[in-house]
């Protein structure tokens, strides 16, 4: 047995350590689940062992699925019917431990999620390491999925449906005392007497049996349409969950039916009832995109898979921010909060304490919640200091750059921060608009001069856009990642272009909500496509909160800078004019597309329909969604033909994380992947017909479609 070790000690208990050889945590693979039916049958076998415990020999007990193979299997003739077989052998083994008629034992020793958890509900007596590192959980829903081990079943049947359900919709990850408080284990031990207490259960219950295998079973608190708790559970939740899905996220009202149906029935019958619910989902390309763009591929980026090659490690000891504003002060926080010594500097001393007093006031939030105590605050307040002073950036390994979006300041700040600087030092731009190719003209050093574009509030979004310039050497490009590494963001990369990747993608979003504005379209349905479509908010909404006078700020800098029309947001730009001629510059100025009245909840401004007479004819909210996605997405494949992106992988977590594109989708080129490129271009002729030219698909793309060359090689 080559993924586990089988030993069994002078009581006759087996002890089945789960160990798979150059997998750095044990996940279920053809082999591992040979060797555990092997071993399931060779302890029911010999009569002289009396009973098993399962652990593992890695500090993660066993982490599921492997993700990559159910993303290689979508699209390889796998249909619904098939794909619900996929766990088959797992399941049947699941059964086979639970009625072979000795006992089984989970000695759970660190995190078991999904398949992991699920083998350890079919074991007769489940002891976790009582340790902050041992979670238990049935994470399936965030990657589009239902638990198909039994999850589905075995969790309802053991503490309730009304307990299990929030569990298995939420994806919730237990610690140990609340798994224990749950019931979804029966005890806690310290890791050194984990196996211990587990072969001593194992050998006190020589009969043990499952509950849902003893006759007059029922499950706790009832199930069914006549359970006390069934209005609220499936009729009130039902509605709630296609409130949250607006039927773009198919997993959780599978998960629903699962367990309404399965648990009227018994245990097989209801496994039978799962996998089948299993099979729509693995076959939607839903549960593939999910699966795709923001566990594989988000892993491979967090991992620096793309880090240029023979270029040291040199972790940031001393940063240096310039510009103490919102964006500033939470680069610093995030940087001391990874331990580093944070120089922030702004014009005047006043503005440097406000940036520091950003800081000051998370931290205390986060001793209120009890999230961190008052030494850990201190300490991590007293590693940013606050000055005017630019000598103090003599020590410095890397310098950010966050002053305001004019080349004028740029340029001062670099240059006073490249007086002192030591030559290695990196100096990065958090410039969203522009060109680092043209800024990196005011450096002495323009092969150490890189963008690294964070988004806002910068403590809460995962994302950091690195931005090459075409001087940027490969060292600066290493050094730039390992920083966001040492930050625990998600990097991508891309190369220079106006307005770079996610601030155009963004741009096409905001833009073409303005526009639909202009044309009459209602704004209420503007906004409701939006999050119909699965945006995080509608196009009006997120203008009003990055402000108009900033987007009539970047138009005009694109006129200045000679740039092609389509950089210069002709469309949009009337709307923008507008609404900065009559001051409503969004929240900050207290309204704009919006209101926001002091105490009470936004809404839209009733005098949009003044500036904007509502047309007679409205489009149906498909229409609306279409432009809105489909605008973005085209955006992302122009920028694929320029060369502004290099992996696809990059354009899914940046449409994703940088501006909310929806999830579902799998990110901007997933989405056009999944429509098909031959449907993706003639529904963008359709609106370019109907819309303008801005739809239309270049003939790079039509050439790509005739050849169906997806922009994801696999699945």
């Amino acid at each position: 047995m080559n993924t586990l070790k089988f030993d069994v000690d002078q009581y006759g208990i087996a002890l089945i350590t789960l160990d798979l050889p150059d997998h750095a945590v044990n996940v279920f693979t053809p082999e591992l689940v040979s060797d555990l039916e092997a071993a399931v049958e060779q302890v029911l076998a010999d009569s002289a062992i009396k009973g098993a415990v399962l652990t593992s020999g890695k500090s993660v007990f066993l982490a599921g699925a492997d993700l990559k193979a159910l993303v290689n299997a979508y699209g390889q003739g796998l249909d619904a019917v098939t794909a619900s077989k996929r766990f088959a052998r797992e399941n049947t083994l699941f059964r086979r431990m639970e009625t072979g008629g000795k006992p089984f034992v989970a000695a759970i020793n660190g995190l078991a999620l999904g398949g992991g958890l699920e083998i350890c509900l079919a074991c007769h007596h489940r002891i976790l390491a009582d340790s902050p590192k041992a979670r238990v959980g049935l994470p399936e829903v965030s990657v589009g999925l239902l638990p198909a081990g039994g999850g589905t079943q075995r969790l309802p049947r053991l503490i309730g449906i009304e307990k299990a359900l929030p569990l298995l919709l939420d994806g919730t990850q237990l610690q140990p005392a609340q798994a224990l408080a749950l019931g979804v284990v029966d005890e806690l031990a310290a890791p050194e007497q984990l196996i211990a207490r587990a072969k001593a259960w194992a050998q006190a219950n020589p009969e043990a049996q499952q509950p849902w295998d003893r006759k007059g079973f029922q499950v706790p608190g009832g199930a069914g349409p006549l359970a006390p708790h069934a209005p609220r559970t499936f009729r009130d939740g039902t509605a709630v969950l296609k409130s949250k899905t607006q039927g773009n996220y198919p997993a959780p009202l599978a998960i629903l039916s699962a367990v309404y149906e399965g648990t009227q029935t018994t245990l097989d019958v209801g496994l039978r009832i799962e996998s089948k619910y299993f099979g729509t989902l693995l076959a939607n390309p839903v549960a593939r995109n999910l699966m795709r763009t923001l566990f594989i591929n988000k892993a491979a980026a967090d991992k620096l898979e793309h880090r240029p090659q023979g270029v040291a490690s040199q972790p940031v000891r001393k940063l240096g921010v310039l510009g103490a504003g919102m964006m500033g002060a939470g680069i610093a926080y995030v940087s001391a909060q990874a331990g580093i010594e944070v120089i922030l500097i702004d014009a005047n001393q006043d503005n440097a304490e406000k940036g520091k007093a950003y800081s000051a006031n998370i931290l205390k939030k986060s001793v209120e919640r009890g999230q961190t105590n008052q030494e850990q605050a201190d300490a991590l307040l007293a590693r940013i200091t606050a000055t005017t002073d630019y000598a103090l950036l003599d020590s410095c390994d890397l310098v950010v750059e966050a002053v305001f979006e004019s080349r004028a300041v740029k340029a001062e700040v670099i240059a006073k921060a490249e007086a002192v600087l030591p030559t290695s030092a990196t100096f990065c731009s958090n410039t969203s608009t522009l060109p680092i190719t043209g800024l990196a003209e005011y450096s002495q050093r323009p092969e150490q001069f890189i963008g690294m574009h964070f988004f806002s509030p910068v403590e809460r979004m995962p994302l950091v856009e690195i931005i090459v310039g075409q001087r940027t050497s490969q060292a600066t490009i290493a050094r730039a990642l390992d920083l966001v590494a040492q930050l625990k963001k998600t990097p991508i990369v891309v190369n220079d272009s106006p307005g770079f990747y996610t601030s155009r993608i963004f741009c096409s979003f905001i833009d073409e909500g303005m526009a639909m504005l202009a044309e009459g379209i209602n704004p209420a349905l503007i906004e409701n496509a939006a999050r119909l479509a699965g945006m995080a908010t509608g196009p009006l909404a997120v203008t009003d909160e990055v402000a108009l006078d900033l987007q009539l700020k970047v138009a005009l800098q694109a006129e200045e800078d000679g740039l092609e029309d389509k950089f210069r947001r002709l469309h949009a730009l009337p709307v923008i004019r507008r609404f900065n001629e009559l001051g409503r510059l969004g929240r900050k100025s207290g309204g704009g597309f919006y209101e926001f009245p002091v105490g009470g909840r936004k809404h839209l401004w009733p005098g949009l329909g003044g500036l904007y007479p509502l047309a007679t004819e409205q489009p149906d909210v498909q229409e609306v969604r279409n432009r809105l996605l489909y605008i973005q997405a085209l955006e992302s494949v122009r920028c694929v033909e320029e060369g502004v992106i290099d992996r696809a992988s990059d354009a899914d977590l940046g449409s994703i994380l940088g501006i909310g594109f929806p999830s579902w989708t799998g990110g901007a080129l997933s989405f056009v992947d999944t429509q098909g490129l031959d449907a993706f271009v003639a529904e963008c002729d359709r609106l370019a017909e109907r819309h303008g030219p801005r739809f239309a698909p270049s003939p790079w793309l039509r050439e790509r479609a005739a050849r169906n060359q997806t922009f994801h090689l696999k699945a």
